[in-house]
């Protein structure tokens, strides 16, 4: 049996190759190629269309945001001359007003110069109700944003906004994009969405071929110091188990989202593994939306889930023991309430919690029921591998404390498709969805997936709170902490609001995740940060 598998293994790693070896980066002639390995496939290049982890990171190849994050997580100016404070004056006493000056030497790469009429329309544009984007926050927190010369932007906010950082992440092109605005009164449909050929970063976009490739070239016009390699190949490969055959065979040079179990064989491949400090978190997001299992409006059944799942043994035998189970949805941060512990493996306590809440299997099923409905959750995620072999395990976890769980997967694209495309979580038909996730404004910890504005209906479909959660105390501290200029007094909000969420199991930590990555050797100057993961792309280099 041993024997027939491994034969099986090698067959598979083969095919994979094979595959891979069909799809080869357009370098040649001495050109230099870094060559990325994907294996899921942004879903857009416009970022204020999407929350996707694979879309966002490629943002400073080819479009710089105003400030960038170093290897530490510590922001620095890039289109703006220096970072606004309240001691230089970018930042109002009253904390309702952010100034920025922008340098007057940057250029998108078709030569026309960006100015401060490009932050204004961003903002436009983000906050336009006939662009269905996938969420207008934080813009929508501003009251106005004005351009009174070329180089300066100032942001006026009707109350202080701490989050500020979250600004301006996604720059569009106003000469390229205000022509498709006023043509078809939204951007929901540009070219430039998915063939973003104007931007402002070391690197051009050139080509993407859907489900195969994606192609950067060499920014020629770029107003920075130049990259020093030609082209920046992205290639989408099908799972987890072909990106490391690609990676351990050399026709990769760097991978993404690395899973756990991979670790070994990458290390054994001879690549360099590091861990990045990102923010993301694995966890459950329970639904408690008009779509949702009746059970879940309960918080003992809520408790009961957290109680009855061994997210410890998960971590041990699927994830080799290295991470832990995560407590809260900022775990690793300051942010979090630092007396919080997962909740501990106790199935006589999910037992009697059910039972308390009054689902008890009355017909001997084995699946537990109260009122005529049986206690059957749809639990979503992706098709990694990784998740859908936790969700076998939890499956056989949950029925022994007699609740009945349908798995469900999908492919990224569709999972965390947007409340208009029908997306099965925005739309709220499950009642568990498993991904990693981080504040949008990360290292920041603002976040707006739980506030009660944020849930999306027809009429406000760009909504992001996907749990259809709105519990007035927990909207007001996020609210509240907004406002907070003061550290101290924002980190202590931030503990109430992590407290009322591990009480309440909106949020339940599966595993503690920062952003593992997979470098070749032959790569030299390569440096990651958790925030702008590729900020130093144009120092990168094959010796």
């Amino acid at each position: 049996m041993k024997r027939n598998w491994i034969y099986a293994l090698v067959a598979v790693l083969v095919s994979a190759v094979m595959l891979l070896s069909a799809c080869t980066p357009s370098g040649g002639g001495g050109n230099k190629v870094v060559t990325f390995i994907f294996t899921q496939e942004p879903e857009t290049l416009n970022l204020h269309y999407t929350n996707m982890y694979f879309s966002s990171i490629l943002q400073q190849l080819w479009n710089h945001w105003a400030w960038e994050y170093d290897e530490n997580n510590n922001p620095y100016p890039v289109l703006i001359t220096e970072m606004p404070s309240m001691e230089n004056g970018g930042i109002s006493a009253d904390g309702t007003v952010l100034t920025l000056t922008l340098r007057d030497d940057i250029f998108w790469s078709d030569g026309e110069p960006i100015t401060a009429d490009d932050f204004v329309f961003t903002w436009e544009m983000a906050v336009a109700p006939t662009n269905t984007v996938a969420t207008t926050y934080p813009y929508s927190e501003a009251a106005n944003v004005e351009a009174p010369d070329p180089q300066t932007v100032v942001v006026t906010f009707a109350e202080p906004f701490a989050p500020w950082l979250y600004f301006f992440h996604g720059l569009l092109p106003k000469h390229v994009l205000q022509p498709v605005f006023d043509a078809e009164g939204t951007l929901d449909n540009a070219d430039w969405n998915n063939a973003p050929t104007v931007g402002s970063g070391p690197f051009s976009f050139a080509e993407w071929e859907s489900g195969s490739f994606l192609r950067f070239v060499r920014n020629e016009e770029y107003w920075g110091e130049p990259a020093l390699v030609d082209e920046i190949f992205v290639r989408i490969v099908p799972d987890d188990a072909s990106q490391v055959a690609a990676l351990v065979s050399g026709e990769g040079d760097i991978g993404i989202f690395i899973a756990y179990p991979d670790i070994p064989s990458l290390e054994e491949g001879g690549l360099s593994v590091i861990k990045v400090f990102s923010g993301y978190n694995e966890g459950w997001y329970l639904n408690m939306g008009p779509n949702a299992h009746p059970a879940l409006l309960d918080v003992r059944v809520r408790q009961a889930l957290a109680y009855g799942t061994d997210r410890f043994i998960i971590s041990r035998d699927l994830l080799l023991d290295k991470t832990v189970p995560a407590s809260t949805f900022w775990d690793g941060s300051p942010w979090t309430d630092p007396t919080l512990e997962p909740y501990p493996y106790d199935p006589n306590m999910a037992n009697d919690l059910l039972d308390q809440a009054g689902w008890v299997d009355s017909n001997g099923d084995g699946t537990r029921d109260k009122d005529g409905v049986e206690l059957v959750l749809r639990y979503l995620c992706n098709d990694r591998d990784v998740r859908m072999d936790m969700q076998a395990v939890i499956q056989q976890q949950l029925a022994q404390i007699g609740v009945g769980v349908e798995l469900f997967n999908y492919d990224s694209d569709i999972l965390f498709g947007s409340y208009g495309d029908g997306g099965p979580v925005a739309t709220g038909n499950y009642d568990i969805a498993q991904w990693s996730d981080l504040p949008g404004g990360f290292p920041d910890p603002d976040s707006a997936y739980w506030l009660c504005s944020e849930i999306p209906s027809d009429e406000s479909p760009q909504g992001s709170n996907w749990q259809y959660i709105c519990d007035e105390e927990l909207n007001n501290l996020f609210l509240l902490q907004k406002t907070q200029m003061v550290f101290d007094d924002r980190v202590e909000t931030f503990h109430q609001i992590s407290r009322i969420m591990y009480e309440q199991v909106y949020f339940l930590g599966i595993w503690q995740d920062p952003d593992i990555w997979a470098v070749s050797s032959r790569l030299s100057d390569v440096k990651i940060s958790g925030v702008t993961p590729f900020f130093n792309i144009a120092e990168w280099d094959i010796p």
